[in-house]
């Protein structure tokens, strides 16, 4: 009796796996494992389709990827460290990069003017517009900048600064804003790529020198020729670290 069992079983067996082989194409599809283990049969199947459907937006979905690309938008991609260019003896900013190559930047700075032979040290505020026309690669982690260039208002926080004149001077005294600022700067600059491998707190960092004159500046220039370039040209140096 043992022996036909053990007969019956292995013919079963065999039915099974053959009709495995036998399958149309299409139930082979779902990559049926057969297992076969002295007389005990297991079928797993492993189905390896993936049913993707479309789903369609609404208009709120649509508004609400507009608000959160609006709030990312405002999140800034580096931050610099800045030494003169009459923004203060130290100023440390933020900033944001766009455009199709990353050529424009907007920057915003807070800067220490020491007191020197002042009453007290001074706090300033920088808004800073920069444009790289070009950039040329120097391998595969250093590139440059050969022009950078652009304009920055700064302004002084204190109250013995002002925009309008006060009433104690004869109107059109000076003419000009002791509490405002506005320069242009012209500079160049040398960026390295850190190895993704080593990155830590930024992707790359830039080295940069400005050459920079202001409003007021620029009138004396004109008007007294004896001033020389080193009268009303500041050089400053900066780094800039790229986080994003």
């Amino acid at each position: 009796m043992s022996a036909k069992w053990s007969i019956f079983n292995r013919l079963i067996c065999v039915t099974v796996v053959l009709s495995a082989f036998l399958l149309p194409v299409s139930a082979q599809e779902k990559d049926t494992i057969v297992v076969v283990k002295y007389d005990t049969i297991w079928m797993k199947d492993f189905p390896d389709t993936i049913i993707t459907s479309k789903i369609r937006t609404n208009r709120y979905d649509r508004r609400v990827h507009r608000y959160r690309s609006h709030w990312e938008a405002l999140i800034p991609t580096h931050t610099k460290l800045q030494f003169a260019g009459n923004m203060g003896l130290l100023s440390l900013g933020t900033g944001w990069d766009y455009g199709k190559r990353n050529q424009w930047e907007t920057d915003i700075f807070f800067g220490i003017l020491p007191k020197y032979q002042s009453k007290r040290t001074k706090l300033t505020f920088t808004l800073k517009q920069n444009y790289m026309p070009w950039s040329i690669d120097l391998g595969k982690q250093f590139s440059v900048e050969p022009l950078s260039c652009g304009m920055y208002l700064n302004t002084v926080f204190g109250d013995e600064f002002w925009v309008n004149e006060p009433e104690r001077y004869p109107k059109g005294y000076y003419g000009f804003s002791s509490k405002v600022r506005i320069h242009i700067f012209l500079g160049q600059r040398m960026t390295y790529d850190i190895d993704p491998k080593r990155r830590f707190m930024a992707k790359a960092i830039t080295f940069f020198y400005e050459l920079s004159t202001c409003d007021l500046y620029i009138v004396s220039a004109f008007t007294n020729k004896y001033l020389k370039p080193k009268d009303y040209l500041s050089l400053s140096f900066g780094l800039k670290l790229q986080l994003l």
